[in-house]
């Protein structure tokens, strides 16, 4: 199979995945989408995605990656919990769509190399879903900014939620930024990219979102700044930039950061407090103890729980917490052994984000785009594979100083 037909098959697979975990519940469409062509087209994009990783790797060859392991590992408490059916039949159902998620990243494992393949594809998906956002507002800015919402923007096409959007548009920005200070990217295209999805951020009113892209980026940054002139300057302007707009738009930026929000709302974090300490409050068996409930819709008492850690534990039990505590301490750690690069940067970008966002969000434990991003910081921290193994998607990068292409020189896994 030859390599532009391959990279095409892997690019769309990325994609479909992408698309398979946007969800189907949301905000109300422009034109009503039932629940049921949602998930269809949801569910037949996984299927598809699989289909076409099996196509591109039809000899199933892998790359060993101690992520995947721990994430394949992550679905025998969830089978051991959906079993009883505690959840209903539909925890199953859950738990065959993981591990068909899980065995498509297998596949596309193959290509995980330490290169910014997977950044390229996660940029362009998510910007792709961004621009179906920003046309839904320009349709019908009455649907896209509703009342239910405060005004916030969501999906009009697609039913997408203020959040939702805040984290595509927060991780696409991030990591143009990073692909632009490791001239990755030309300036006119990182422009194009990072200009819209900055105002659909800020629409959006999100503040786990915009708080991961902040700490995110200085964390990423930082850890190029000895190495980078580009992300030194890059950082020395942020930094009087972000003083400057403290100092003469503070009165706004407060206004955006509260929302019209009482203090109280504010402290108890829209509501979400009370949800955690009655699911903490709960009394649980043992086996709920160790395994959880079996894969539900990430409620609680017909509340969203919000927070990926709790919603393991309430799901998967402590069983599962700690399978995907590790998960994130393992891409942690490889991202602090290897050497300063782009690739480790970005990879930073993703852990923290996804770290950040757990906290207010939940995702960590099933199919979702916060796994997507883990997959990409661990196909950004895998080991490059022997040149004579290596599949032939692009070539190797060349160092600007010469010699060996830099991303050739660790032997760093994730």
């Amino acid at each position: 199979m030859g390599a532009d037909r391959t990279s095409k098959l892997v690019g769309t697979a990325w994609g479909l995945l992408v698309l398979n975990t946007l969800g189907s519940a949301g905000a109300q469409t422009l034109v009503p989408l039932p629940r049921s062509l949602i998930q269809m087209v949801t569910m037949g994009a996984l299927a598809a995605a699989f289909t076409l990783a099996l196509v591109a790797n039809p000899r199933l060859r892998v790359r060993p990656s101690v992520f995947l392991l721990l994430l394949s590992l992550l679905l025998v408490p969830s089978v051991i919990a959906s079993a009883t059916l505690e959840s209903g039949w539909g925890a199953l159902f859950r738990c065959g769509r993981l591990a068909l998620f899980v065995a498509t990243l297998w596949l596309l494992s193959r290509w995980w190399d330490g290169g910014p393949g997977f950044v390229r594809h996660h940029v362009r998906m998510y910007f792709a879903v961004l621009g179906t956002v920003a046309a839904g507002a320009l349709l019908s800015p009455g649907a896209a900014f509703p009342d239910l919402y405060g005004g916030r923007l969501v999906g009009a096409l697609w039913p997408l939620t203020p959040p939702q959007i805040g984290q595509y548009a927060a991780v696409v920005v991030g990591l143009t930024v990073l692909l632009l200070l490791g001239r990755q990217a030309d300036r006119r295209s990182a422009a194009v990219i990072i200009v819209p999805s900055l105002v659909l951020l800020a629409l959006t009113h999100t503040r786990t979102a915009t708080f991961g892209l902040l700490i995110g980026l200085v964390l990423a940054i930082g850890s190029l700044v000895l190495t980078s002139a580009a992300a030194r300057r890059f950082f020395v302007w942020t930094v009087v930039c972000a003083g400057v707009a403290a100092v003469g738009f503070g009165s706004a930026l407060q206004a955006w950061f509260l929302r019209g929000q009482s203090q109280e709302h504010f402290t108890s974090l829209t509501g979400r407090a009370k949800v955690w300490d009655a699911l903490l409050a709960a009394p649980r068996t043992t086996f709920e103890h160790l395994f959880g409930m079996g894969l539900g819709d990430k409620s609680f008492g017909g509340l969203p729980i919000d927070n990926s850690w709790l919603a393991v534990y309430h799901e998967q039990g402590v069983t599962g917490v700690t399978l995907v505590a590790a998960m994130v301490l393992v891409l942690g750690g490889a991202a602090l052994l290897r050497p300063p690069s782009l690739a480790r940067a970005c990879a930073i970008f993703l852990i923290s984000y996804c770290a950040i966002a757990s906290y207010t969000e939940a995702g960590l434990g099933d199919a979702s785009p916060y796994l997507l991003h883990l997959a990409v910081a661990a196909s950004l921290l895998a080991a490059p594979a022997p040149t004579r193994d290596r599949p032939a998607l692009q070539a190797p990068e060349a160092d600007p100083r010469g010699g060996v292409p830099p991303r050739a020189r660790g032997t760093e896994v994730s």
